[in-house]
């Protein structure tokens, strides 16, 4: 407790302090970002830490949000910048209820609770995709549909299609991981849906970095891909998910608690399931099953580089690499602008800023000619 209970004040939810620092903070990008960054924490904190109210709130709270932070960069889960990001939010609420004084001091922003946060190295050990790497995964994708089709793969037609689709849809479409796989930590980010898919208008709709919902291009590849998969997989209802779980509790879970808000009694349920397999059950009852996660993807994206071959200094083609591959493809070659729309970015410095290496590499090429005329 801190001296805003001894002063005989009573306790703040945090919910409510939440709601007056986001009610300062001017509308827009920031604001909701913040709201999502602070409600995460605020559940982390009653989940891990019980502690629900402002005055609970210790600098031993905030060393280890700081912790949880860097295990989920450290697990792929976050980047580094991100995680700094979460942080700095939580930072600037406690420095409002300080300057509000419902509180005596920020917590966040002492010393021993800032030195767990990750070190954020910037773009040096941002992966991209190269030219090479991207060509070899997606030839690998194409003949791996094709032995399946034969009955030669250890994977069966669906599976198959379904791994083909994804991987182009990364590779091409500039699209990020969040928002196309389902983020446990944000309950906004469950996934793609068919019914977000639009391919003969070649778009996407996505819920952005902005927190807004967005359109991101669909290039004709990644589109085939995508439709081809749809034919085979036959999902019951538009709002399936693009690339659903195979994890089978979940899918059972999905489908007691669906069938369950559809009135049906628990040994009817459990009737229903005994007689069949999950997926007949899922596709005749038209249950709308998870996405795959966020960390599923990536686990996917490791196992199909060893199927592959493909060693990525060591490592595999991570989601987030797929992006920044394009990116640089399209800048590298004079298409700055395209690169801006591709990619969704706010305005062209942005673009600028993620790929000066490109630009420095360009100036230099530049000043090496000028000085050897």
């Amino acid at each position: 407790m801190t001296d805003a209970t001894a002063t005989g004040t009573t306790e703040t939810p945090l919910s409510t302090a939440i709601e007056e620092y986001l009610a300062s903070v001017e509308a827009g990008n920031s604001a909701a970002i913040a709201d999502s960054s602070l409600r995460e924490w605020a559940n982390w904190l009653a989940t891990e830490r019980d502690a629900t109210t402002l005055e609970e709130v210790a600098v031993i709270d905030c060393r280890r949000y700081a912790r949880h932070l860097k295990r989920r960069v450290r697990d792929d889960d976050l980047k580094a910048s991100t995680a700094n990001t979460y942080y700095a939010y939580v930072r600037a609420f406690l420095g409002f209820c300080e300057a509000d004084e419902l509180i005596d001091r920020n917590p966040a922003a002492v010393s021993r609770a800032q030195s767990e946060l990750p070190e954020d190295p910037g773009d040096a050990d941002r992966q991209f995709w190269s030219e090479r790497d991207r060509k070899a995964i997606l030839r690998f994708m194409d003949r791996r549909v094709e032995r399946a089709l034969d009955g030669e793969a250890a994977v069966g037609r669906e599976r198959a299609y379904r791994d083909r689709a994804l991987v182009r849809l990364l590779a091409l479409s500039g699209v990020r991981g969040a928002e196309v796989f389902r983020d446990p930590a944000d309950d906004r980010r469950d996934g793609a849906t068919w019914e977000d898919v639009d391919v003969e208008g070649g778009a996407l709709r996505v819920f952005g970095k902005s927190r807004e919902y967005e359109y991101a291009q669909l290039p004709e590849r990644a589109a085939e891909a995508l439709e081809r998969y749809r034919r085979v997989q036959e999902p019951p209802t538009p709002r399936f998910p693009v690339f659903p779980t195979d994890h089978a509790p979940s899918k059972y879970a999905a489908v007691r608690d669906q069938l369950g808000d559809r009135d049906y009694d628990e040994a009817r349920i459990e009737e229903i399931l005994d007689a069949n397999p999950v997926d007949e059950v899922v596709r005749e009852y038209e249950v709308t099953v998870p996405a795959i996660s966020t960390r599923g993807a990536r686990d996917l994206m490791k196992r199909l580089c060893e199927q592959a071959d493909l060693d990525v200094d060591g490592e595999y083609l991570k989601p987030h690499g797929a992006r920044r591959g394009l990116g640089h493809k399209l800048y590298s070659e004079g298409h700055a602008e395209l690169a801006q729309s591709a990619l969704r970015h706010a305005s062209i410095s942005t673009t600028h800023e993620s790929y000066s290496d490109i630009r420095a590499s360009e100036t230099a090429e530049r000043v090496d000619d000028v000085l050897d005329e």
